[in-house]
């Protein structure tokens, strides 16, 4: 099973997956929180054959009905269920914070997303300072919201 995640300036971002059967869909997630999945011809991957939008309500139900059961239901007293994600932001060339300081993004004053890494070719980086310096190649490891994270991948990408 293959993913790829393709930021669309000014619209959002797309999230294509080919299954193990070889099938491809597409789920773009639009930067005002709509989301169509799209689905395309094995033997075309640019023709999409049909899709559907749902608004952020439908998305999360049928999150609810295609995800795998977890194993623990319940979370100890105390505990709340917490609504984060984790994804790889890359620092690609036209990013306008290659070559500067981590501190520069304010990431997490900007968007409430924590970079929790920087993977870098040479190995990884953890709990980054703000001193740290970004290159062309790099990836950060970020942990937050999807809105955080979606909004800290379009601030590093220049948008």
């Amino acid at each position: 099973m293959g993913t790829r995640r393709t930021p669309l300036p000014g619209v959002g971002i797309r999230y294509e997956i080919e299954t193990r059967a070889g099938q491809w869909l597409a789920v773009v997630v639009h930067d005002d929180g709509r989301r169509f999945i799209g689905f395309y011809d094995p033997e075309d991957p640019d023709t999409c054959r049909a899709n559907v939008a749902l608004d952020a309500d439908e998305a999360a139900w049928v999150a609810d009905l295609v995800a795998p059961e977890p194993a623990i239901r319940e979370l100890p007293l105390g505990e709340l269920e917490l609504d984060l994600v984790t994804e790889r932001i890359p620092i690609g060339a036209e990013s306008p914070y290659r070559g500067r300081p981590l501190g520069d993004t304010r990431a997490r004053t900007r968007t409430g997303a924590s970079i929790v890494a920087v993977l870098r070719r040479t190995g990884a980086h953890p709990s980054p300072g703000p001193d740290f310096r970004l290159e062309v190649g790099d990836a950060l490891l970020v942990v937050g919201t999807r809105e955080g994270v979606t909004d800290l991948a379009g601030i590093i990408a220049g948008g």
